[in-house]
């Protein structure tokens, strides 16, 4: 039976229908002379409640309202990777040639490129039976990834038709299965999937690998684990998205989705030119080449920017059933939230705390349950590891969204103003911060990293608690009243803050550092405590003990040694063993 609606009510991207009994719950709608697109989100009797995914300016009450016939749902393909979409999978690139300024209203669901032709390899034969996610051929979309053409979920059966290899649009059919029925089923490179319904994996497998970033103070202090969720709240200037960049360039996922929620055109438009521009370090070739970018910055409309966290996440799950492991930017939840709050309020619908909807937390714990390691139905192991920014106004971490998204990470990467004012990046706050990654990974340190990482670890975060209840006592009374021991802490505290804490995001050495370096760093750092802690203990005096040019190299260490020289750290060691030995067999008399 045709569908149609009409349009009674309008109030910025919330529009009323009635005559919408036919329609469902979720469907996918175009509405008025534009055909703007929309989603049904409320049917009650005979009318609806639609939310607009463009501007509505110039939309009139009497226009029609028409199906596509399925839920909000994107093209999963090749294609996607290198690309820069908005909210709802329309590609900007294209749109930018044909209006240069603005995404026009009703444009329409353009989506990948239909006439570009892939090289395919087929992988079966016919006669051959299929069963749904098994890989029936290989696409290399660039020069690292390999897209693996698997059969939809929920279709299976026996292969009577098959393409040579060769190279095809993504519309053509390259194989056809008849199914049980008789039903026969026409295969091509695309899977059409609804973005609020994850997709189906066999099983979920425990977390036990590491998310590799080469920031030191997540992947010592707060690790982020492959298939984990961590989110990283600060307030205005604190350096959200210099770190989400930085895990976008540097982290060992072999895709990233990164999703601009919402943020400002500048940093969005950083983004775009900058990522082009970079060489990823493990390829060689550059980062969009394994990039998928959602760009959906805060002039666009507001119900896009809550459609791009599932566009963004539909995506993701589609590379991890090929296999791999795929890391999730969102930058920033709270800009999301925001969107909720604003289609909540017009939809005149009882607010909960600061005017947030009241499924605000269900809403953050469906996106992030969509993160972890799985294993897909063809048997592929793959993961997907979520990183949410938030933005708390004023820095606030008590407001909902932050306080919300804690309760569904297990990493909690809490940026702090006072750090970032002392230009100490990243600033993340050593003392409030949390990962319950450390425990899961501890088999993965020592077979990976080092024995005593973990133990080396803990002691060195025990010197930064102590050294934050000592500097109460200094500020009160000066540090001259401490005792030598408690003296020290403070400055290998300096080290510990300076030399391993601190790093330049864009120093050639610094902004990138091996797991090796960063244990062997650790080390070095404790080592130098050991040995002053001994001399402290011998009565030697502070001020002997503290050699500014012995301090400072260690500090140095992160510019000095780059990541394939790391035998250099060896020499700092024999530095410390040196001038701690001479410094002993000089007081060694007068200790007597």
């Amino acid at each position: 039976m045709h569908k149609e609606g009409i349009v009674t009510f309008i109030n910025g991207p919330v529009v009323k229908a009635e005559n919408m009994s036919l329609f469902k719950v979720r469907e996918m709608v175009t509405i008025g002379q534009q055909r703007l697109i929309g989603e049904v989100i409320s049917i009650e009797n005979d009318e609806a409640t639609i939310q607009v995914y463009e501007e509505t300016e110039g939309l009139k009450p009497g226009e029609t309202v028409k199906s596509t016939g399925s839920p909000l749902s994107v093209k999963l393909a090749p294609g996607m990777i290198g690309n820069i979409f908005d909210g709802i999978q329309r590609p900007l690139k294209r749109i930018d040639e044909i209006s240069p300024d603005f995404i026009p209203e009703g444009i329409g669901l353009l989506s990948l490129d239909e006439e570009k032709k892939w090289e395919v390899h087929i992988l079966v034969e016919e006669g051959q039976y299929l069963k749904q996610g098994q890989v029936f051929a290989h696409v290399p979309e660039t020069s690292v990834i390999t897209h693996k053409l698997m059969v939809p979920p929920g279709i299976e059966g026996k292969v009577i038709f098959k393409k040579e290899n060769g190279h095809y649009p993504i519309r053509e059919v390259l194989i056809k299965l008849e199914d049980k029925t008789g039903t026969v089923h026409e295969l091509n490179m695309i899977q059409e999937w609804p973005v609020r319904t994850p997709r189906p994996v066999s099983k979920r497998r425990a977390i036990e690998e590491l998310l590799v970033t080469g920031q030191r103070v997540l992947d010592i202090f707060f690790p982020i684990a492959k298939g984990g969720a961590a989110a990283v709240p600060g307030g205005f200037g604190t350096g959200k998205t210099v770190i989400q960049h930085q895990l976008a360039k540097w982290s060992n996922a072999d895709i990233i989705v990164y999703i601009g929620c919402g943020e400002r055109g500048n940093e969005m438009t950083n983004v775009l030119e900058e990522f082009p521009r970079l060489i990823d370090p493990r390829t060689q070739r550059p980062i969009m080449e394994r990039t998928i970018l959602i760009a959906n910055t805060s002039n666009m409309p507001v119900a896009a920017r809550e459609a791009s966290i599932y566009t963004g996440i539909t995506m993701a799950e589609y590379y991890r059933d090929m296999g791999y492991d795929v890391a999730i930017m969102a930058d920033s939840t709270s800009r999301w939230a925001e969107a909720l709050r604003e289609i909540s309020g017009r939809l005149e619908e009882m607010p909960a705390e600061e005017g947030y909807p009241a499924y605000l937390p269900s809403r953050l714990a469906e996106f992030y349950e969509r993160a972890g390691v799985a294993e897909s139905l063809n048997g592929e192991t793959g993961s997907i590891t979520i990183i949410g920014a938030v933005s708390p106004p004023g820095g606030d971490f008590s407001e909902p969204v932050t306080e919300s998204t804690k309760r569904f990470v297990s990493a909690f990467l809490a940026l702090d103003r006072a750090l970032a004012y002392a230009r100490h990046y990243p600033a993340i706050n050593y003392l409030i911060s949390y990962s319950a990654y450390v425990d899961m990974l501890s088999d993965w340190y020592k077979e990976n990293v080092g024995e005593d990482l973990l133990d080396l670890r803990a002691k060195l975060l025990s010197i930064l608690q102590e050294e934050k209840k000592l500097m109460e006592i200094v500020q009160l009374v000066g540090e001259d009243v401490l005792p030598n021991d408690q003296r020290l802490i403070l400055e290998i505290a300096r080290v510990i803050k300076n030399g391993f804490l601190q790093q330049n995001a864009l120093h050639k050495t610094d902004s990138f550092v091996s797991l090796e370096k960063q244990y062997k760093m650790v080390k070095t750092i404790y080592h130098l405590y050991e040995r002053a802690y001994k001399c402290i203990k011998l009565g030697i005096p502070i001020s002997q003990i503290k050699d500014e040019k012995l301090f400072d190299e260690i500090i140095k260490i992160k510019y000095t040694v780059e990541n394939d020289k790391i035998e250099l750290i060896d020499k700092v060691n024999d530095d410390i063993d040196l001038y701690f030995d001479e410094l002993e067999e000089k007081y060694k008399d007068n200790l007597k």
